[in-house]
């Protein structure tokens, strides 16, 4: 079943492109027609399209990896932050920082320093400084927070980066591309889907466009980590019936060897007679040659 109609995307506007102008002929296979000088996306293949991005994300959040949200355009930075704090995926709605994925143990630098600057604050280290330096790098936590605070919990690169707006975000999809971190993006009619891994044809700056979109793919990433949830659990159940079954091996085996009759003792004691049998004649056969 797919996870978006033609109603759903042509009543939130996804259909409309940029000025015929503005166009990038690369988007030529996903343009339906033209209207009043505006480029028109055909709806069908944006369906298809954000079906199978959905799987993909959905597989990727199944493995239990991240994936990093970018849109620092205005228009999708509130729905952005939303859908990805719903699924606890990571994002950046203010300026990229140049170089986040390429140098990114300079980022997670200043993202210790940032939880560095939280503990002395707790301590109470800061209550001896003066109201001059409290200011400052009270100043500062506020900007790292502001730049860095929804990537806190992301400790090693995304596995793969969902973008609106490519031409505005082009920084952000070099750095990915040059990495190999699979890009999924919304990519509108004046924008080149070359870079683009899984390509989303639609209105990147409406919100009505862009909530329509991420709700299919957050919805499709929250049922991946819900599997993942029961896989784990069941993994879980899995192990602890081994270990009963384990523990209850030598409790059986203990009970086994208390129930074994006593009967068979007398047996040890028959080749013990064999044996002085057979030593009786050896000696009468030696008795002759001494004489």
């Amino acid at each position: 079943m797919s996870r978006t109609n033609f109603d759903q995307l042509l009543q939130a506007g996804c259909h409309f492109g940029h000025l015929r102008r503005k166009w990038n002929p690369a988007m030529a296979p996903y343009i339906f027609m033209e209207r009043n000088g505006i480029h028109i996306i055909d709806l069908n293949k944006t369906v298809a399209k954000i079906d199978e991005a959905a799987e993909a994300l959905k597989g990727i959040a199944k493995s239990g990896k991240k994936i990093l949200f970018v849109a620092t355009k205005k228009q999708a930075k509130e729905i952005v932050a939303d859908k990805a704090t719903s699924v606890n995926m990571p994002y950046v709605i203010e300026r990229w920082p140049g170089g986040m994925l390429t140098n990114f143990p300079t980022i997670r630098k200043a993202v210790k320093k940032m939880t560095n600057i939280d503990k002395l604050m707790n301590d109470g280290t800061f209550a001896n400084l003066s109201k001059r330096e409290l200011l400052q790098i009270t100043r500062q936590r506020a900007k790292l927070e502001k730049n860095l605070g929804s990537i806190a919990d992301l400790t090693r690169l995304p596995s793969a980066l969902f973008v609106v707006d490519v031409m505005k975000e082009h920084i952000a999809v070099k750095e990915a591309v040059r990495l190999g971190i699979p890009v999924f993006a919304m990519v509108d009619t004046n924008s080149n889907p070359s870079d683009i891994d899984y390509v989303i044809p639609a209105n990147d700056d409406a919100k009505d466009s862009i909530e329509v979109v991420l709700n299919a793919c957050c919805a499709a990433i929250a049922e991946g980590l819900e599997e993942r949830k029961a896989e784990k659990a069941d993994e879980k159940a899995a192990n602890e019936q081994s270990e009963e079954v384990a523990d209850e091996k030598p409790k059986r085996a203990r009970r086994a060897r208390k129930e074994v009759p006593v009967e068979e003792a007398p047996k040890a004691e028959e080749p013990v007679e064999a044996a002085v049998e057979e030593e009786a004649p050896a000696a009468e056969e030696e008795a002759p040659a001494a004489e």
